[in-house]
């Protein structure tokens, strides 16, 4: 597991519990710390479970020697790149590297170790850490959802090997075109994350809050038109089927609306207003910014994702808070665009 926070460290939980021979990889001294010391602890609606587990610090990974067979990457998207060199050496030579991770990073991964040896995986589970070694994890296994799949046909049958791994924490389906299914995970995340956090709320409050939803939904369309101009075809995600989404008008309000029936929770907040209030950078540029420079690459206009990375960028450089007081800015580039 590269990348032991709130999602790494409770798959990587999941994983040891199933007997893998699992080695948790982590940057957070604190937190590496706390899980040498007490396991990693995950908090769910149906109680606690501790998991002692093997983990190093990332600064140690130069002393590892035993090559990896599977590696799952949750890091942040940005961290990609230095992420997949660092781990390189250790990947078997017939080894996979997965990018548990939001964001188009498919590319960025298969540049480093070769397509070869990359799989995609979309991922949907909720959980925060903000203490060291504990997990609230907000959906169980029970309402966890992974997507996995190759780009190229050497990697065929392989997603196969990841999917029977990350079943010990979720269901999971293996898809034929996981660079769509990737974007249309970004459609969703367009739609939400960084949208919801901008109000500073839950994403149950947010979602209720009056002209909300229509933006949030804009902010989505924006994020399909670009996928589809950028060759991407809607897929089901989520577990739906093709029939699901077979309404190209209704795509993202069916997105949005099975995302909020069957993975969130009334006090979940996204990882954006997590970061935030942390003191650290969101994904945003590798969110609603891809959206906006990819929609820019195809002649579109992307007017309220470009309003949301603006905002999100000064509630990282302190001069704007998130709060409800921010939707009329927001609104104000819905009407325009």
């Amino acid at each position: 597991m590269l990348g032991a926070g709130a999602n790494g460290a409770a798959i990587g939980a999941d994983l040891t519990r199933a007997g893998l021979d699992v080695t948790l990889i982590e940057q957070w001294p604190d937190h590496v710390t706390a899980m040498r010391e007490r396991g990693v602890e995950v908090r769910t609606e149906a109680g606690s479970t501790v998991t002692e587990v093997d983990v190093v610090n990332v600064c140690q990974v130069a002393e590892l020697r035993r090559p990896f067979d599977l590696v799952l990457m949750l890091m942040k998207a940005y961290d990609s790149t230095w992420a997949a060199h660092l781990v390189r050496p250790l990947l078997a030579d017939d080894g996979l590297l997965v990018g548990v991770q939001n964001g188009m990073t498919l590319d960025a991964i298969a540049d480093v170790v070769g397509a070869e040896r990359t799989v995609g995986c979309v991922i949907e589970i909720s959980s925060t850490m903000f203490e060291p070694g504990i997990v609230e994890r907000h959906s169980d296994a029970s309402r966890s959802w992974f997507a996995v799949g190759g780009t190229t046909p050497r990697t065929a049958g392989r997603a196969e090997e990841v999917a029977e791994v990350l079943r010990r924490s979720g269901s999971v389906d293996v898809v034929g075109d996981i660079r769509s299914a990737k974007w249309m995970k970004l459609v969703s995340n367009a739609t939400t994350l960084v949208t919801t956090a901008s109000l500073g709320l839950s994403m149950a409050d947010a979602e209720q809050t009056p002209g909300m939803r229509e933006l949030m939904v804009a902010s989505g369309q924006e994020a399909l038109d670009a996928a589809l101009a950028d060759g991407a075809s809607v897929v089901p995600i989520f577990g739906l089927t093709a029939a699901d989404v077979g309404r190209p008008e209704r795509v993202v309000d069916t997105l949005l609306d099975t995302l909020y029936a069957g993975f969130i929770l009334p006090h979940t907040t996204t990882t954006v207003l997590q970061d935030w209030r942390k003191g650290r950078r969101s994904e945003v540029q590798e969110l609603n910014g891809h959206v906006v420079r990819i929609a820019e690459r195809h002649g579109l206009a992307a007017p309220v994702n470009a309003a949301v990375a603006t905002l999100a960028r000064e509630i990282e450089l302190g001069t704007e808070t998130p709060g409800p007081h921010n939707l009329p800015r927001l609104r104000a580039a819905l009407r325009a665009g």
